[in-house]
């Protein structure tokens, strides 16, 4: 496995690691978003970075057929931090609405609560899913069926 950095399509830095697809990739995902926010000294973003990189890389892991994928880490402009998976499944991810009993279909909305936005591109060979999140920390913003167990006491 190598890491490469390069720049992005959009002429900013970014780095790249392909992965097999098994649930230890999320681990050497992991890794990349530490050394790439560090080398950027943005560690304020590492928790939220890590559990983005951490869903997105499970979704594919768990969802797809294909031997390996590619997460991507990149600084699209100054404050702006990209994660993103490529997968080669075509299908598009589902959000759902899990409930509080249930131990899965979390993921999305993990991500759609930490990131300032994110979607998913068609590849012609399959899919990016990308989350952006900006150099702020988001503050709290998950809703609490996210949660186990009741929320504080306040």
């Amino acid at each position: 496995m190598t890491t490469t950095p390069h720049p992005a399509p959009t002429g900013v830095p970014a780095y790249t690691q392909s992965l097999p697809r098994e649930p230890a990739s999320a681990r050497q995902a992991r890794l990349l978003v530490t050394a790439v926010l560090h080398t950027w000294n943005l560690p304020h973003l590492l928790d939220t970075g890590l559990l983005i990189v951490s869903e997105l890389v499970g979704n594919a892991v768990r969802h797809t057929a294909c031997d390996t994928l590619r997460v991507t880490v990149s600084r699209t402009r100054a404050g702006r931090v990209r994660f993103a998976v490529v997968d080669m499944s075509p299908q598009r991810p589902v959000r759902l609405a899990a409930g509080s009993g249930d131990d899965k279909g979390r993921g999305l909305a993990v991500v759609a609560a930490l990131a300032d936005r994110w979607d998913v591109d068609p590849l012609p060979w399959g899919k990016r899913v990308w989350a952006d999140v900006g150099e702020a920390p988001p503050v709290a913003r998950l809703p609490w069926p996210l949660t186990y167990g009741a929320p504080p006491q306040r």
